[in-house]
C-alpha cells in the first residue's frame, strides 16, 4: 500500500509543478486546428467513398 501511496504523490506534485499546462488560448487554437483538420480529412473520405461507389454503379449497370 506504501507503494501505491508514493505513487499519487509524486503523481500529483509531477501534474502540479513539473507540467506545463497550455494557456486558453492555445487551447482555443488547438482546438480548432483539431476541428479542421478532421472536417478535411471527413470531406476527403466522402470523395473516395462517393467515387468508389459511383464507379461500382457504373460497373455494375454494365455487367446487367
Amino acid at each position: 500500500m506504501a507503494k501505491v501511496t508514493e505513487y499519487v504523490k509524486e503523481s500529483y506534485i509531477e501534474l502540479t509543478q513539473k507540467v506545463t499546462w497550455p494557456t486558453w488560448g492555445e487551447l482555443q487554437n488547438s482546438a480548432v486546428l483539431v476541428l479542421i483538420a478532421s472536417i478535411i480529412i471527413a470531406l476527403i473520405i466522402l470523395a473516395m467513398d462517393e467515387s468508389v461507389g459511383n464507379l461500382l454503379k457504373y460497373f455494375y449497370k454494365s455487367l446487367a
